[in-house]
């Protein structure tokens, strides 16, 4: 299982991601990723990421994908290797054009790498 935490629900990734997590992983499973309050101390970081540790660390998944708010990744990728929870991102190619002045970009699912 690759446990997906971040802002996009993984109902909305590209197929290619979709078939790549699937062939690694089997199963795919999101946890929200948390709205982080640029007010938050590190104390309350702290406190959001042990609450996401605890509920992936009781499904047992072969990954984790975490994306989102830099502090919380942090901590949470950090902690979660030391229990030997393998994390990864994802990686994108940004493609941007110009259309009526309209700057458009569409980011393109490339691969999976581990932190």
């Amino acid at each position: 299982m690759l446990i997906n935490i971040s802002n996009h629900p993984s109902t909305k990734w590209s197929d290619a991601q979709k078939k790549e997590a699937l062939s690694m992983y089997d199963l795919i499973c999101d946890i929200p990723f948390p709205d982080i309050d640029p007010l938050l101390t590190e104390v309350e970081i702290t406190d959001l990421v042990q609450l996401h540790v605890q509920q992936v660390i009781q499904r047992k998944p072969k990954a984790v994908h975490v994306m989102g708010e830099m502090n919380f990744t942090y901590k949470c990728v950090s902690i979660l290797k030391n229990y030997g929870i393998k994390c990864v991102a994802s990686t994108t190619s940004r493609n941007v054009s110009m259309i009526d002045n309209q700057k458009i970009t569409i980011f393109e699912f490339v691969q999976f790498r581990e932190y």
